[in-house]
């Protein structure tokens, strides 16, 4: 068979070989451009874990800096942050015995946020017993639309985190944390507790 195939084209081979070429011509070029595409897909994700690695080196060079704060000075600093994103009547409590409120103020929708700050070194975690004691007083006492619970630390408990869920408190770990110093704004990072935007709750009037 294969000696008739090669005699065949032989004898036809003026007619058969522009459709050979042809055919040739589009292996040739569709393996250049699948070898293209390949090359292009990696050098973007090549990009894309460059750049969410960058993104990462200097979230932690602005935590490095927030990390020298005081825990005075870290409160000041979060308030600055909630000023930055449009609230207002931002006021800071810089004493103990706040009973949570740390910092108040108003969200640009009008909804009173109440911010409890922990200056926790990274390796830390924030407990259950620290968020039961927020949940006791962010909205019993202050009147809290908004009950943000923002730490230096990376993690929040188990049992912290599912009572911050429960409880409606939006819990901004370091993380977070340093996605807001990088510039993100609070309306998009509330949301991202899950639960916690206090549009569920009344309005306060206070």
């Amino acid at each position: 068979m294969a000696a008739i195939a090669a005699v065949w084209l032989a004898v036809n081979w003026d007619a058969v070989w522009p459709a050979v070429a042809a055919v040739a011509g589009l292996l040739v070029a569709g393996g250049a451009g699948w070898a293209l595409w390949r090359a292009h897909r990696n050098a973007v994700g090549q990009d894309r874990i460059w750049r969410e690695e960058e993104a990462e080196k200097a979230r932690e060079r602005s935590m490095a800096e927030v990390d020298a704060l005081s825990w005075q000075e870290f409160e000041q600093y979060v308030a600055e942050l909630c000023r930055r994103d449009g609230c207002t009547k931002v006021l800071v409590s810089g004493k103990s015995g706040d009973l949570g409120a740390d910092v108040v103020g108003r969200l640009p929708d009008g909804r009173k946020l109440v911010v409890q700050c922990k200056k926790y070194a990274p390796e830390r975690s924030v407990s259950s017993q620290d968020m039961q004691k927020f949940v006791g007083t962010a909205r019993p006492e202050h009147g809290a639309d908004v009950a943000l619970f923002v730490t230096t630390c990376r993690t929040f408990t188990k049992a912290a985190q599912g009572l911050a869920s429960r409880q409606d408190v939006v819990a901004l770990h370091r993380d977070l944390l340093g996605a807001w110093v990088k510039g993100a704004h609070l309306d998009t990072l509330i949301p991202l507790n899950g639960q916690g935007d206090g549009r569920a709750k009344r309005r306060s009037t206070a």
